[in-house]
């Protein structure tokens, strides 16, 4: 069903300092949205390089902001331009709010970062609250291992964000996964704002333009480390277990595009030495390989999770563990739920181990075998919570389950 908005606009934060995770989010919450409403229109903040690289959908477009990149380390430093990170901030923090002042939007959603990367939000959400803008914070399943996350909100002061400013916290995954703010003392206040939409669907676009020079009707294995960034484990791992084994599945290897072009060229250079080893360094239409694909061993970010759950293929994941542990604490919550296998290289140290895991993936359970009831309902859900704002019908229409401290 399409409702019409005319004349309603929405506008989306993502900070972009690391990979591909927060744009693909926010451009899939997009795409719903304008799909779901006639005449609503989304403009996208974003600081990621290659924002330029993705289609979208008319009515949705985008603003590139000066870009910032988070280091493996945990600190930031500036992308792309000789300047300190202080005066990148800045730019960044004048363009942002003169958008949102032009686009006087009648919903905000900001993904993750309440405030804003180094706080780069608060004057535009003051000025918005000022002038009646609801205010979303949307907040992905799991954001990090729950002691880490604790110390780095209390000492950044962020929960006080939650209460004051935001009317709304939409959790994009489900209840019986995970709780973001886990181990926290979050106030009931705050509790009563949070919904549970469920994993966001993601469906197999029609491609734009020609596809890799790739087999995709020979039975393959897609191996992805989403942005690439520090998809150095995952890469050497597939490599060696190729190096070792001959009788596995085909692989379809995709790098990303951060993914450092030495370590590129050394990734091709062993692969060519494969004759089952196919190398990609991106594809924006990642959804095409991965329908085609007999299993997908990835590292767990929570788009490429989305993607597993929603194409139903058997997946293994080896996660990132650094800087953050969101990875690594998704991975185990998805073993033991049955979604996917987790495997770990500081416990199964072994190549062998890893080659039997890669032999057995193409017969390993999917997903929807243990999937809770409506683990995926989270686009719907999310243009339903949208519409109530705009459209006052559709709160007789949305049954959603609040969760209460």
């Amino acid at each position: 069903m399409t409702d019409r908005m005319d004349g309603v606009r929405v506008l989306i934060y993502s900070h972009d300092t690391f990979g591909l995770g927060h744009l693909r989010r926010c451009r899939t919450i997009a795409h719903a949205l304008v799909e779901k409403y006639k005449g609503l229109s989304v403009l996208i903040l974003s600081g990621s390089p290659i924002i330029g690289s993705f289609d979208f959908r008319a009515r949705v477009d985008f603003v590139r902001i000066p870009g910032v990149i988070k280091l493996y380390n945990g600190e930031y430093t500036s992308l792309g331009m000789h300047l300190d990170l202080s005066q990148t901030m800045a730019i960044r923090a004048s363009i942002i709010r003169h958008t949102a002042e032009q686009f006087a939007p009648d919903l905000f959603i900001v993904d993750k970062e309440p405030l804003g990367l180094r706080g780069e939000l608060q004057e535009t959400l003051s000025m918005l609250q000022e002038q009646d803008t609801t205010l979303v914070l949307g907040l992905r399943d799991i954001l990090d291992e729950p002691t880490l996350l604790r110390r780095e909100w209390k000492s950044r002061n962020l929960l006080p964000a939650l209460d004051n400013i935001y009317d709304e916290i939409w959790v994009y995954g489900h209840e019986a996964f995970w709780d973001p703010l886990a181990d926290m003392d979050v106030p009931l206040t705050i509790r009563r704002k949070m919904t549970y939409t469920g994993y966001l669907r993601r469906t197999v676009p029609q491609p734009t333009k020609l596809l890799p020079a790739v087999d995709i009707d020979t039975p393959y294995l897609l191996v992805t480390a989403g942005g690439g960034g520090d998809g150095d484990q995952l890469m050497d791992w597939v490599l060696r277990a190729y190096e070792t084994s001959t009788d596995l599945t085909r692989s379809v290897m995709v790098l990303g595009p951060f993914m450092p072009t030495e370590r590129q060229a050394e990734v091709r250079e062993r692969a060519s030495k494969l004759d089952k080893v196919d190398v990609l360094t991106f594809d924006s239409h990642l959804e095409i390989l991965m329908e085609n694909a007999t299993g997908v061993v990835a590292m767990g970010g929570y788009n490429t999770f989305c993607e597993i759950l929603s194409l139903d293929k058997p997946a293994l994941i080896m996660p990132r563990v650094a800087p953050r542990q969101e990875q690594l604490v998704r991975a185990k919550r998805a073993n033991e739920l049955g979604v996917a296998r987790m495997f770990d290289p500081l416990d199964e140290t072994t190549i062998e181990s890893f080659v039997d895991a890669l032999r057995a993936l193409p017969a390993q359970s999917k997903p929807s075998t243990t999937m809770p009831t409506g683990f995926l309902d989270g686009i719907e859900k999310v243009g339903r919570l949208a519409g109530r704002h705009f459209h006052p019908t559709l709160d007789s229409r949305l049954s959603i389950v609040e969760t209460r401290g």
